[in-house]
């Protein structure tokens, strides 16, 4: 058993471990030290609530519904860019991109949604979860073994990722390093959304 475990560890590290939407927001709020137990919090319990139930054989059920995958690719490509749109206005006001000041911090409840949106209205991320990992699972005896492994490697990830994207604050301390930040950020939304959207419509 702790052979697959180890091995959904290491397939679920390889699968999160890329940069993308939900990555790119975890990095931003560690770096600006912004409710990160709670965005660390959404994004491995949402990672560990969808692991288990593709181990459980929803993943496959969804696979097959055409429609309900159309409908959240569409959606996920909307927010993405609107994310990507929100980015780029950052990136085009220096009073936004300060670590230390006197801007406020961002408020938890809009931190939280966003989160959340970027998660759950993520094609990837059922893909990788519900679906991918799923399916592997039910090829190994111990399937909840590897689930457990898999769940652990998105826990560690975003834990790390996010508090442990404090040791950049002083790379982030010049609003030059926060524009090109969001602009590359900006950047990965785009061109997820356009690979979703491409991936749906050919």
């Amino acid at each position: 058993m702790l052979t697959t475990a180890l091995s959904g560890f290491g397939f679920s590290l390889s699968l999160i471990v890329a940069i993308g939407a939900q990555n790119a927001f975890v990095m931003r709020q560690g770096l600006r030290r912004e409710h990160v137990g709670v965005v660390v919090a959404i994004c491995a319990l949402s990672d560990a609530l969808l692991i288990a139930l593709g181990t459980a054989g929803i993943g496959a059920l969804i696979a097959d519904n055409s429609t309900l995958l159309t409908v959240v690719t569409i959606v996920g490509a909307a927010v993405l860019l609107g994310y990507a749109f929100i980015a780029a206005r950052r990136a085009a006001r220096p009073q936004a991109l300060v670590i230390e000041g006197a801007n406020e911090p961002g408020r938890l409840l809009p931190v939280a949604l966003t989160c959340l949106a970027l998660t759950w209205l993520n094609p990837h991320v059922y893909l990788d979860t519900l679906v991918l990992l799923g399916s592997i699972a039910s090829t190994y005896a111990s399937p909840w073994a590897f689930a457990g492994g898999a769940i652990a490697g998105s826990l560690i990830w975003f834990t790390a990722l996010g508090f442990g994207a404090t040791k950049l604050r002083p790379l982030f301390a010049q609003p030059s390093a926060w524009r090109i930040f969001d602009l590359a950020v900006a950047a990965i939304m785009v061109a997820v959304a356009a690979s979703l959207l491409r991936g749906l419509f050919g």
